[in-house]
């Protein structure tokens, strides 16, 4: 058996990368690999329907590997139509039915954040803290300490300085969550989008109170307010872009 007759048989067993590293072999070896009856062996391992076809949906199945065989790069996207510096945001928290904080946030104090995490609070949330996701963090001055038998709920609008409208973040949900290891309690509440995209439902934004690690079980110590959208929007681009297509009233 010649060595292209045993090329001819271990072909078609090999994986994508493994038969394109063939092709820079050599000459002889390229020109055998690039016979598209190997690379439809290889994309009958990844879509096996698509080459019941008696012709390939592209122009050769060595073009179809190459569009679709890896994840596609996420999109880079453009620059953001809002800015930190055009927004003010408006936090209300209530134990029951008063009112224990109520501010009128500037963007770039809540984009900003805690610069200075204080001293005793655990190692866990100062390194979530100090991470390199836009977090948006609110120092609060004084602390306030919430009895843990109490319902805290919390409201948060944002508006915009250049229409003067206001989009709904949060509408009065409950802090139902206590997660003591990273010391934080959490509430959530689901984004109301623009009609114009209909197609981007169910993203949440999360609320949390931070609190200190004082070791008492009937009371949290909250120091900061942290509000952030999980993995709907990591960079500060991607947070202003989804306030963009906010339901704005």
């Amino acid at each position: 058996m010649s060595y292209e007759e045993i090329l001819k048989v271990v072909f078609p067993l090999l994986e994508g990368a493994d038969l394109a590293s063939c092709m820079a072999v050599c000459k002889q070896w390229r020109d055998l690999a690039q016979d598209d009856y190997f690379w439809k062996c290889v994309c009958a391992k990844r879509w096996p329907s698509i080459c019941k076809r008696p012709d390939p949906p592209t122009v050769t199945y060595y073009k179809l590997y190459q569009t679709f065989y890896k994840r596609q790069h996420r999109q880079i996207l453009l620059p953001p139509r809002l800015s930190f510096d055009n927004l003010e945001f408006f936090i209300d928290i209530w134990t029951d039915d008063k009112l224990i904080f109520s501010e009128v946030v500037p963007g770039p104090v809540l984009h900003n954040g805690i610069k200075s995490p204080p001293p005793g609070i655990c190692d866990r949330l100062r390194f979530q803290l100090e991470g390199p996701d836009c977090k948006m963090t609110l120092p609060v001055e004084p602390r306030f300490k919430v009895p843990l038998g109490e319902t805290v709920s919390v409201s948060v609008l944002v508006g915009r300085k250049d229409s003067n409208k206001v989009a709904c973040i949060i509408n009065k949900s409950v802090f139902d969550y206590i997660d003591r290891t990273s010391y934080r309690a959490m509430a959530f509440d689901y984004l109301g989008l623009s009609p114009a995209h209909p197609f981007v439902p169910g993203i949440r934004a999360w609320i949390s109170l931070l609190f200190m690690d004082d070791r008492n079980d009937s009371v949290i110590d909250v120091f900061g307010i942290e509000m952030d959208f999980c993995d709907a929007a990591k960079s500060r681009d991607e947070v202003l872009w989804l306030l963009d297509i906010l339901d704005w009233k």
